[in-house]
């Protein structure tokens, strides 16, 4: 039976490898302390946090999420550990919650490994603090037991480190929430889940889990209200997005069914099986779905092959520790029981995985076909019957998605529309095998290339008139992979060179950026000068940072800051190595873009595991013409010709 104990309360654990869930109503740093009977934390190298994960015993989460799970096995704790706190932090961010009495009250629950409650408790009464320490695991008299604390500090994560005893704890909060915001630079962040207010996030138990393994899954997108009146048969209220598979609800009603299975045959998927007012909403949330499923299975697998190397660890140094093994064959019997034990346990995991992605496969091999072009690759049939669309979708493709263990399964990546964030094409040699075969000019040429497609993908998503392009190319050196742009007469001016074109161009979209925030914040919205285009704006900017002075700098700084959020959007071209002489004053510029890449690479995160998953970006079928068929169309419905 489950304890729900309030603050100060504790409880017996009956076992000593457990995981801690933690749900939270907005995206959380999780960590934990391992102190001494005292509660004295002796040194860093006794904390875990997003920067250092791993300890002996102890696995915590890599990123700031609004679910976690905690990994904890207390027998294989180091010696003179009595206590476990649990610490509960905000992030840093800009826009973020900055009191914990803004955000629902967060729910921690701790499990045995199969998924089953020990003990929950719910930190209420939180106001002005930023950091809380959740709950403790202690060992009084040989027994280990759970207390709930609660405990919350308004001077954030330095205050609740200092007073654990820890030496210069504002120098290493510093460096937490430093981790912090590099893994939220490069996590694919889905749209928050739909609760009713006030209403803690809880989900239920799944399916067994072990140390190592991933946190539970935030839920799945919420796609944007239909701005076009609900049919009269949906109920009113917010719209749950849930995947059918993942949580009930009641939704609004399905997609057509599929004919019914025959004796002994199994329903096969379903393009648009998932909630959503509209085919494109319905698909748009089956692809998450299957993003979360593979994070999940691939999740589950990567723990269970980890549960099965230690407890395989293990049980070998328990035979070596004992001197009777070393007389006869027992230990070589011992050693090939363990082993055997292992490869039992990963080839039970392997198969669960099979089945899994063996699912995720058929499902998508049905979902492709049926994908409208803004979430199509453009190798889909659908871009050669492309017309010119008169209204915005929910979201745009920009690339695929894949882990080591799915072999041929991609999943696509879906950005929101309007983009919330630039995007950074990095041009720079990275780690990838991909990128160490492909020297650094043409890496410079595939980055802009990349960014033409983006750029003509934005325009065809978007109605006539509704999306302009500019672009920035100070020494001229992308002119052949511009010059799609500039044969279809789809941009708004010529490429900008030269010093005096870079500032040209930055004074033109400031400005614009100053004016409409002036007019939103006077109420005055349809007060703008005339001249003003009220399209979306795209700034392409290749080549950076040259033919940038300081000033310019601080202008693109301002552009990617307060642009997203007034229809101005960055993306940019750019070797980070390039741009290392200004120093850390960048910092807050690459970390506000989402990084991606002209070549594969293993550098985007997940929002709910944090898995490191290869982005493959999209590209043209060789000898192809449907990027200059889609232009036309875009550059004819600008010119008012009929389509």
């Amino acid at each position: 039976m489950t304890a729900e104990l309030v603050r100060g309360q504790n409880h017996a654990l009956p076992q000593t490898r457990l995981e801690i869930r933690i749900s939270a109503g907005a995206p959380v740093v999780a960590g934990a302390t391992l102190g001494d009977e005292h509660g004295t934390v002796h040194g860093v190298e006794r904390i875990a946090h997003p920067g250092s994960p791993h300890l002996p015993g102890l696995e915590v989460s890599r990123q700031a999420a609004a679910e976690h799970r905690l990994a904890v096995d207390l027998d294989a704790l180091p010696d003179g550990v009595h206590r476990v706190t649990v610490l509960l932090a905000l992030p840093l961010e800009a826009g973020g919650p900055t009191r914990f009495g803004a955000v629902a009250a967060p729910f921690v629950a701790v499990t045995g490994l199969e998924g089953t409650e020990i003990a929950t408790f719910t930190l209420t009464g939180l106001d002005t603090e930023s950091a809380v320490a959740a709950l403790e695991l202690y060992r009084r008299q040989g027994a280990w037991k759970v207390r709930a604390v609660g405990q919350g500090y308004a001077g954030g994560l330095a205050a609740m480190l200092a007073d654990q005893g820890v030496d210069r704890a504002a120098e290493l909060a510093g460096s937490i929430q430093e981790a912090v915001a590099r893994g939220l630079a490069r996590s694919v962040s889905p749209p928050p889940p739909r609760t009713p207010e006030g209403d803690r996030v809880r989900h239920a138990a799944g399916p067994a889990a072990v140390p190592g393994g991933g946190q539970p899954l935030v839920g799945p997108p919420a796609a944007r209200q239909p701005e076009q009146p609900a049919p009269a048969a949906v109920p009113s209220g917010p719209i749950d997005y849930a995947h059918p598979r993942r949580r009930p609800s009641a939704p609004p009603p399905p997609p057509p069914a599929a004919p019914p299975a025959g004796p002994g045959e199994q329903a096969g998927p379903v393009a648009g099986d998932a909630t959503g007012w509209s085919m494109d909403e319905r698909l748009y949330n089956q692809i998450w779905g299957m993003f979360e499923d593979l994070a999940r299975a691939t999740a589950a697998y990567r723990s269970a092959v980890d549960f099965a190397e230690s407890r395989m660890d293990q049980e070998l140094e328990r035979t070596l520790s004992d001197p009777r093994s070393r007389i006869g064959g027992s230990g070589d019997l011992a050693r090939e029981q363990a082993r055997a034990k292992r490869d039992e346990l990963t080839g039970r995991a392997r198969e669960a995985l099979d089945r899994d992605l063996a699912q995720l496969a058929a499902e998508s091999a049905v979902v492709e076909p049926a994908l409208p072009a803004p979430y199509a690759g453009w190798d889909n049939p659908v871009w050669h019957a492309y017309r010119v669309p008169m209204e915005i979708p929910m979201a745009l493709r920009i690339g695929d998605l894949h882990l080591p263990e799915s072999g041929e399964l991609r999943i696509p990546l879906l950005v929101r529309l309007p983009l919330e964030r630039g995007i950074w094409i990095d041009s720079g040699r990275t780690a990838s095998e991909a990128a160490a075969l492909t020297d650094g000019d043409q890496l410079r040429r595939l980055a802009m290339e990349s960014a033409v497609l983006h750029a003509a993908r934005l325009l065809a998503v978007y109605p006539a008139g509704e999306f302009s392009v500019h672009v920035i190319d100070p020494a001229g050196s992308a002119s052949a992979a511009l010059d799609p742009l500039v044969r279809s007469g789809v941009l708004a001016g010529p490429p900008a060179s030269g010093a005096g074109g870079v500032s040209s161009v930055l004074a033109q979209l400031t400005r614009r950026v100053d004016l409409v925030q002036m007019a939103i914040r006077a109420g005055a919205a349809d007060s703008l000068p005339p001249d003003l285009d009220p399209a979306e704006q795209l700034l392409i900017v290749n080549d950076f940072p040259h033919g940038f002075d300081d000033r310019a700098v601080n202008q693109l700084r301002y552009l990617a800051d307060e642009g997203p959020s007034v229809g101005v959007h960055l993306l940019m071209v750019a070797d980070r190595e390039d741009a290392s002489a200004f120093g850390p004053v960048l910092d807050p510029l690459w970390r506000s873009l989402l990084r991606i890449t002209p070549v594969a690479d293993d550098h985007l995160a997940d929002p709910w595991v944090g898995h490191a998953w290869t982005y493959e970006p999209l590209t043209t079928p060789e000898g192809s013409r449907v990027l200059d068929l889609v232009l036309a169309q875009v550059a004819a419905a600008r010119r008012g010709e009929p389509r």
